[in-house]
């Protein structure tokens, strides 16, 4: 062993005997650490090793004996195996792409924790807890760590250690952490600050102004602590100069500052500035000392999100550490042809950079880079699902276009120039060879259940089997009704493409089971050519003698494995998804990038619009003369509350089930209400619903329940109480449901407080009925979470990426598709990396492919 080393463990040997009260060198530990300096390098002592050492040492004097000891026992533990402050060494992995939120089952197991000096007393996040050092030498708050890459040697600790291994965490605190979803090193190098604030220009206290937050660099004058209330709190006041004004500090209940900040100290502070009886004041400012490294002042200063019993000061001083010294070492995934032609920065200095910040262009550069990986990541992954997709083959169904023609001259309505450019797009689909994978979006009212029906024709002519899965009981029967006309033998008997009596049916919970045994038993013998149903036909019962069609109506509102289950009861059938929610062209890229698209941008020739009106709640009895006019003129209604009952939520807005016995009662006695809402067995909404489409009902009281599918042509109000807790794509699914015969219809908008009538997001609604224009309006407000439904867990906590963000989606598209084209399974050597980490990032069974 060094001497060097040798000597400095009998000091730190006789400074644990001594108390731990910085007393084993005349002036602190500190002193001598000029000394030991110069005797270490001469000894070619590991330079890494002196710096730690020398950071450990430097920070001795402002902790407390706990804390002290702790240190020491670290540090004596280094010096013993002279090597960096790291005395644990599990296994080291590949770590995870940027994008991915920590999610501790996504994760291998951590390894146990090597036998070490036990620990005890491990401090709990206080609002300055004992610090036991950074892992990596003070650096100047102008020279962050260099982003060097370095293999891991045997001695460094994996991304998935436990937090254990850090300085400062115990097994108490690691637990703590744990509400923040952080276990392992590479959980906190991708918790992400919140925000930012931006201390960095130092201010003199004589320009000061009320409610700004600067930084103010200073000297104590003066501190104190007195009780306050009686005695229950302490309240610690300092008085802090800068030469051209004085600064008056104030901190409750922290009385142990007045033995960190005495008077004659030069500090660091930044806060708010307030003012109390005339003279300037900040509260509870963050601080430091002025040879100490800035992390909390004098800098952009990251703001993390917090869990109970974790301190802002606390946190960021652990992220600190971790940042500093493990940010360099994880490994670039993204090749260097990417990034180079992205104009991105590597990662090492992305991370460093997006939670410590040399300046506002760096943390732009640093978000760049990490929104980049995001959606590369997801476009990679959809562009995957395409091709696996594509490589399976299916049977090919030609359209004749003489008897194309034929259904078509049979139909009530002529086709939109939409409808015929979508149909054109599956019939082209039909005869490639491989299954359709189409997405078919349009407007409420657009005429997408006509254009399945002819792709049901279609397929069905050739002899094999159709499915179509709605959501509810009510939009099958609905669907059931509707395709039987269209299909059926309203169509006349004399085209030899109808389906006969029998060849269409319908499968739902409420189907008697004698019933369901006959279909089943028609199904599988091909009988039935086309069968309608809810989740019914998802059942393993369920068989097909040849499924050729499978259409999802709604597809948000089934699951991946619910998707998966239907098309596995046919031999890779053909696949049409439908949905009346307008998807925002941004996520169409990069969501639904695996699907081929197809929209619907025309409403059918003499469907009028929906006239729609945000009015004031003092204006209701106005909506209410307008519901009894529309009554007395044959017409139906619907009225939408946000709540069931009362109180829920802890919301004071108006509820269903008191709004029904209210407007019952006091002001539509003489009309028949009926109440629909969640908390309802899903047969006794079945029958409500049917009471209001078949005229039982003149008003129905709702909740959202109706928002999707329900078609009653007689309706022609939608009055929605609360709209400003809809989303925009909500409350226009609600007006979908009014306007659909040759009636004018009405949509009274009725926000929940006279003060929200003046919402700019509600006066969207007056001003278009175009669904995409709401759907781009709503995905700025309100994010994607709206039009995901349940296809993709994730997507709505993206950390860095914004998917509105056009730019940043085209541009990592374009690289993913290009990269995608060079080397498909990602099998080259520069792109290795990046086939482990897309691996991790998607993971077995993630993603969709419908």
């Amino acid at each position: 062993m060094s001497s060097s080393i040798d000597k400095l463990l009998k000091i730190l040997k006789l400074e644990a005997e001594l108390g731990y009260e910085n007393r084993a060198v005349v002036g602190g530990l500190d002193k001598f650490l000029p000394v030991w300096e110069s005797e270490a390098r001469t000894a070619n002592l590991n330079s890494e090793l002196i710096e730690i050492v020398s950071e450990k040492i430097h920070t001795y004097r402002d902790l407390d004996t706990e804390g002290r000891a702790d240190l020491l026992k670290e540090l004596r533990g280094v010096l013993r195996n002279a090597q960096p402050a790291l005395p644990v060494q599990p296994p080291t992995i590949s770590p995870r792409p940027a994008l991915e939120r920590p999610q501790p089952p996504a994760y291998p197991k951590a390894p146990p924790k090597p036998a070490q000096e036990p620990e005890e007393n491990t401090p709990e996040p206080a609002d300055e807890p004992p610090s036991a050092g950074a892992q990596v030498p003070a650096q100047s708050r102008r020279s962050k760590p260099a982003p060097t890459h370095f293999a891991e040697t045997s001695q460094t600790p994996g991304l998935n250690a436990p937090l254990t291994v850090l300085n400062g965490i115990g097994p108490k605190n690691a637990q703590i952490l744990k509400a923040l979803e952080l276990n392992t090193l590479e959980d906190l190098l991708y918790y992400f600050p919140r925000r930012y604030d931006d201390y960095s220009q130092l201010k003199p206290i004589n320009h000061l102004l009320y409610n700004e937050e600067v930084t103010v660099l200073g000297m104590i004058q003066s501190i104190a602590v007195r009780p306050v209330r009686g005695g229950q709190t302490s309240l610690t006041e300092a008085v802090l100069s800068d030469g051209t004004s004085f600064l008056r500090l104030t901190w409750f209940n922290q009385p142990w500052l007045t033995q960190r900040l005495r008077e004659g100290i030069q500090i660091v502070v930044s806060g708010k500035i307030d003012m109390y009886l005339g003279r300037l004041v900040m509260n509870s400012p963050d601080w430091e000392l002025v040879e100490q490294e800035h992390l909390h002042t004098n800098r952009i200063v990251p703001v993390y999100g917090l869990a109970a019993r974790i301190t802002q000061r606390w946190l960021r001083k652990i992220m600190y550490q971790t940042v500093a010294f493990w940010a360099a070492r994880i490994p670039e995934y993204l090749p260097a042809t990417v990034r180079d032609a992205a104009g991105l920065v590597d990662l090492a200095t992305a991370i460093t950079q997006a939670h410590f910040p040399d300046s506002q262009e760096a943390l732009k550069a640093a978000r760049a880079r990490l929104a980049f990986d995001e959606i590369f990541f997801l476009q990679l992954g959809v562009l995957r699902q395409k091709r696996a997709w594509q490589a399976n083959s299916a049977q090919v169904f030609e359209t004749d276009p003489e008897w194309l023609a034929l259904h078509l001259a049979a139909l009530p309505y002529a086709l939109t120039n939409a409808q015929q450019r979508v149909l054109s797009e599956i019939q082209q689909d039909l005869v490639r060879g491989r299954p359709m994978n189409r997405l078919l979006q349009g407007d409420v009212g657009s005429g997408k259940t006509v254009v399945a029906a002819m792709a049901v024709a279609t397929v069905t002519r050739h002899g094999a089997q159709a499915a179509l899965l709605a959501p509810t009981s009510i939009l099958a029967e609905q669907h059931f009704r509707g395709l039987s006309n269209l299909l059926g033998e309203a169509q006349g008997e004399d085209l030899s493409a109808a389906l006969q009596p029998g060849e269409i049916r319908l499968l739902i919970g409420d189907t008697p089971e004698a019933e369901k045994r006959e279909i089943r038993e028609a199904l599988a013998n091909g009988t039935i050519k086309f069968i309608i149903g809810t989740h019914a036909l998802l059942e393993d019962p369920v068989t097909f003698q040849r499924l050729q069609l499978v259409v999802v109506d709604e597809q948000h509102r089934f699951g991946v494995g619910q998707r998966a289950t239907m098309r596995a009861k046919g031999e890779n059938p053909h696949l049409l998804v439908m949905t009346a929610t307008p998807i925002p062209r941004s996520l169409a890229l990069t969501v639904y990038g695996d699907l081929d698209l197809s929209v619907m941008d025309e409403m059918p020739v003499g469907r009028m619009p929906v006239d729609t009106h945000v009015i004031h709640p003092v204006e209701r009895e106005r909506a209410y003369h307008l519901i009894e006019n529309q009554v007395s003129a044959g017409h139906q209604v619907f009225i939408i509350y946000p709540l069931i009952e009362k109180g829920e939520n802890n919301d004071e807005g108006k509820a269903a089930v008191d709004e029904h016995a209210r407007l019952q009662a006091k002001v539509f006695p003489k009309l028949k209400l009926g109440l629909l809402h969640g908390r309802m067995r899903a047969d006794d909404k079945d029958v409500v619903m049917k009471r209001f489409r078949d005229r039982e009902y003149d008003i129905l009281v709702s909740t959202s329940v109706v928002e999707v599918g329900v078609d009653i042509p007689n309706a022609t109000v939608m009055l929605i109480e609360g709209a400003d807790h809809f989303g925009l794509a909500q409350l226009h699914q609600f007006r979908g449901r009014v306007g659909r015969g040759s009636a004018q219809s009405f949509c009274l908008l009725i926000p929940g407080t006279e003060n929200a009538v003046e919402n700019n997001r509600l006066a969207v609604m007056e001003e278009t009925n175009d669904g995409f224009v709401l759907a781009e309006r709503d995905l700025q407000q309100r994010g994607p979470g709206e039009f995901l439904g349940t296809r993709q867990s994730g997507y709505s906590e993206l950390r860095m990426a914004n998917l509105m963000d056009i730019f940043t989606i085209e541009k990592a598209r374009q690289q993913a598709q290009a990269l995608f084209e060079r080397d498909p399974e990602l099998s080259d050597p520069e792109n290795l990396a990046l086939a482990r980490s897309f691996r991790r990032f998607w993971g077995i069974g993630r993603g969709d492919v419908s």
